[in-house]
């Protein structure tokens, strides 16, 4: 009795109907078979589409992503060197070394870890 109803289901899936297409389709997708019935020409075209994406370089390799953002640290060691050499002027980093020095003279420099904080204040 069990075989008959196999030979049912496998008959009604070779019919032509809607029915038979979207049973067809939902046991592709169970079973990981291809949705669709694919053709020479789409595997072709599909292959060949495999075939140059491997082909090309990596993206992490390609120059247009490697160079996207510029190269920030690079830019500001030299930019910094050029300041040592006297040859950039950083207003912004000349006024930090000004208040670091106009505090170093009033006395309030800021400490180096282990040089005390509040418990220092408090005992001394």
């Amino acid at each position: 009795m069990m075989g008959t109803k196999v030979y049912n289901y496998l008959k009604l899936v070779k019919l032509d109907t809607s029915y038979a297409k979207k049973m067809e389709r939902l046991s592709n997708r169970i079973f990981g078979n291809p949705l669709r019935p694919i053709t020479k020409k789409q595997d072709m075209i599909n292959h060949t589409g495999v075939v140059d994406e491997l082909k090309e370089e990596p993206v992490d390799k390609q120059d247009r992503v490697r160079n996207w953002y510029p190269r920030h640290r690079e830019t500001h060691k030299l930019v910094m060197a050029l300041r040592d050499y006297g040859l950039f002027r950083d207003e912004h980093e000349d006024f930090r070394e000004e208040i670091k020095r106009q505090k170093a003279l009033r006395g309030k420099a800021e400490r180096k870890p282990g040089q005390g904080g509040k418990k220092a204040k408090i005992s001394g």
